[in-house]
This record gives C-alpha cells, sequence and structure tokens, in this order.
C-alpha cells in the first residue's frame, strides 16, 4: 500500500492554485444523466474519487472520455439503473444518483453507500422526501430499490439542511410533474454549483444558496459546457498548511467568499489574511495562537471537512483551543494518531480540547478517513523529525497529487508504495 514519508520542519511558501471542487463535481456528474446528451465539464480533479464515478457512469451505459483537463460524459446510450455494489461501497457520493436516476429512468438500484467511517450518515432524509414525490422504497437482498411510476412535486421539509439530501431531491424533481419547493435546505456553494449546471443544460431551478430552493420539473435537458468551482475544503487545508508551518502562500482560484469562517479563525491565530484579486494570501507568524472554542456547523459555518486539518494545527499553538463536533459523531478517530505524534488532546463527548505543544516528533501513523489522513500530513509537515502516513488512499479521494503540490511549496514529502 502507498505511504507518504514526510520529513518535517520546513516553512511552506509560494504559490497554489486550487483544483475543481470534489463536492462538486461529483453531483454534477450524476445529474449529466439528466441531459440525454454530451456534458464537457472543465476543472475536475484528478481524484479517485471522480475516477470511481466514471467507472459507476460507464458502468450505467454512458460514455466518459477525458483528455486536458476536459471530461466528456455522453449519457445518450444508458441503458441501465443498477449502481455496481462494490463501486457503491467505495464511496458515499454515489448516493446522489438515486435522485438522477429516479428522474431519467423511475428506479434506481443500490447498495448502502460507503466512503469515510465518520459516522452514521443516514440515508433517512433522503428516504423521507422521495417518499413524498411518490417514491415507493423497499430492501431485498441487501439492496435498496427506489422506483416511482410517476414523480410528482412536493412540498419537502428536511429535519436537517443535509447537503446530500438538498441535490438528491433537486435531481429527482428535474423529473417530477410540476414544482418542487426544498425547505430548510442546505446553502453550501456546491448546491449552488449543481444549481447553476443544471440551468446551464435548460433546467428552471432558483433558490441555490438559501434555504429554500424552488425546482421546476422539466425534462430531457440539453448538454452543456461548464467549469467546475474551485474547491473550498483544499483551499482551507493549504492555508492551514502554510499557517501550521509558519508559511507563506498565495492561494489562486479560490473564492474568499466561501472561505470567511477559515479566514476570521487563521486570523484570531494570528496569521495576516488578505484577500487578493488572484485570491487568498496569508502569512504566518512564528507561532500560532489557540482560538477558544471552535464548533463545526453547515455553511455557512465552520465546516466539518476542515475540522481535523484545524486541530492539526491547533496542536502547536500557544494556548487552548476547544473544538466541538456537531455535524458527525465520530469524526476524532485521526485525534489519537496526533496524540502519538505528542499532542495534548482530551476528547469528552463531541468535544476536544487541545493544549499547544512546543512541538509534534514524527512518527508511524494511519490515515482513518479522508480528512482525517490530510490533518495528519499537516502534522507531519509540523513535526520534527520522520513521519509515515499510511492508508493515504483515504485522503486521494479527496486530493489531486497533494504530495507533488506541497512538494512544489518546499515540504519534504514523498510517496512510495
Amino acid at each position: 500500500m502507498a505511504e507518504y514519508i514526510i520529513h518535517g520542519g520546513r516553512k511552506l511558501q509560494g504559490e497554489f492554485t486550487v483544483h475543481g471542487a470534489k463536492n462538486a463535481v461529483l453531483p454534477i456528474m450524476a445529474a449529466s444523466i439528466l441531459t440525454c446528451d454530451e456534458s464537457v465539464i472543465s476543472g475536475y480533479p484528478e481524484i479517485s474519487d471522480v475516477a470511481s464515478m466514471k467507472e459507476i457512469l460507464a458502468d450505467l451505459g454512458c460514455r466518459v472520455k477525458c483528455a486536458g483537463g476536459i471530461m466528456i460524459v455522453d449519457s445518450r446510450g444508458m441503458a441501465c439503473c443498477e449502481v455496481p455494489d462494490d463501486l457503491m461501497k467505495r464511496m458515499r457520493s454515489s448516493v446522489f444518483l438515486i435522485g438522477a436516476l429516479l428522474a431519467r429512468c423511475g428506479m434506481a438500484v443500490i447498495s448502502r453507500p460507503g466512503g469515510c467511517s465518520i459516522g452514521k450518515r443516514p440515508i433517512d432524509l433522503h428516504i423521507k422526501a422521495l417518499t413524498q414525490m411518490g417514491v415507493r422504497i423497499e430492501e431485498r437482498d441487501g439492496q435498496i430499490v427506489f422506483a416511482a411510476e410517476r414523480l410528482h412535486g412536493a412540498d419537502i421539509y428536511l429535519d436537517y439542511p443535509s447537503v446530500g439530501a438538498t441535490e438528491n431531491v433537486m435531481l429527482a424533481a428535474m423529473g417530477a410533474s410540476g414544482e418542487t419547493v426544498i425547505h430548510n435546505a442546505a446553502k453550501e456553494p456546491e448546491i449552488t454549483d449543481l444549481q447553476n449546471y443544471l440551468n446551464s443544460c435548460g433546467a428552471d431551478i432558483r433558490g441555490a444558496g438559501t434555504s429554500r430552493i424552488v425546482i421546476r420539473g422539466k425534462l430531457p435537458l440539453h448538454g452543456t459546457c461548464y467549469r467546475v468551482m474551485g474547491d473550498r475544503i483544499e483551499a482551507g487545508t493549504f492555508l492551514m498548511a502554510a499557517a501550521g508551518t509558519g508559511g507563506e502562500l498565495l492561494l489562486k482560484g479560490a473564492d474568499p467568499r466561501y472561505a470567511k469562517c477559515c479566514i476570521r479563525l487563521l486570523r484570531f491565530a494570528g496569521c495576516t489574511v488578505k484577500k487578493t484579486d488572484e485570491g487568498i494570501w496569508l502569512k504566518a507568524p512564528e507561532r500560532l495562537y489557540g482560538t477558544g472554542t471552535v464548533k463545526t456547523a453547515p455553511y455557512p459555518g465552520f465546516p466539518t471537512d476542515l475540522q481535523p486539518q484545524f486541530a492539526a494545527i491547533m496542536t502547536c499553538a500557544e494556548g487552548t483551543t476547544t473544538i466541538e463536533e456537531t455535524v458527525f459523531e465520530n469524526r476524532f478517530g485521526f485525534m489519537k494518531e496526533l496524540v502519538k505524534m505528542g499532542a495534548d488532546i482530551e476528547i469528552s463527548g463531541r468535544f476536544a480540547i487541545i493544549k499547544g505543544n512546543d512541538f509534534l516528533y514524527g512518527k508511524r501513523v494511519s490515515a482513518p478517513d479522508l480528512r482525517g489522513g490530510a490533518a495528519l500530513v499537516l502534522a507531519g509537515l509540523m513535526g520534527s523529525g520522520r513521519t509515515v502516513v499510511e492508508n493515504i488512499e483515504h485522503i486521494e479521494r479527496g486530493y489531486s497529487g497533494l504530495h507533488r503540490e506541497l512538494w512544489m511549496l518546499g515540504a519534504d514529502i514523498d510517496r512510495c508504495i
């Protein structure tokens, strides 16, 4: 298995251009099957989750070609509504295909979605919403079968502003008669990106980015050319990597509007952060400061997907930081690996109390999930000596050439098999 070998203690300095957003491109790829046409998607990241989604689309009968940073999805030949079990379990984002398959085929057959082990993450919200649109759901032989003779619009009230449920309802509603309104919708920028993609294909959707989204059913859609938004989680990860190592970074292609919480916390920690015409510029102090209590929350709150990385850089900050994780109940699994490296962390339920030490020690650690793995890479960059990060397949689900990008910024990091 591949692993990262890191010799810490080097400041990250230079420029980095963010890749396309993982959490935007995957639902857009799922939505491409609604066009019965060709979609040209640019700016997508070269990550393993995208490769898995390409395999799923091909298995469904789509033709997918990639070259020069351009992906062409031709869904005219799609002839299947069942997602293969092994691919479904490989990544959770395949759940977006439920809504798209229902809209196009009237049926979707899946197994329980996989992905990172960071909590239960049930699809109950998806099921509750889809049943209100006329979908019948049953489990048989380990699979979940979604079927609808005729989808109809509905007023959907989500108990929690779930990103996945919001996007699945948006996709299913494209094949429904009448109007669908999602109340208490998730507000993440990636949802707005999905809306913009669908509208560029001829859809009629408005309200993404607010708690109320209105979708008028309309199929078939036509093909389009679309560029995926920049990855705000990757942007936050690199800003924190520069901050944790005492470095200086110009982050190109990052939209400061989507990084407000991250920027505010880094300023509290002692960093100088400025918005520029190109993106975001950060200069870190010699040592960060603890930031008190930080609470994760749905957008526009502090994202749970940046909580592990922030925890990592706070392990060497002056003072104490308390993190309250409100989104996933099992997202502190990576912290026991940080403790191996010398971090002073006490966990109590959904709270983690981090008392800053002078430095971390390089150790052999194992990535438990995507973002927790990224946190261990940051800890290795900050630590003294040699750190080996195992199970990096988790990390490569969401970061494109992470070791190469960090090496270009001055890190001593290599990928070995």
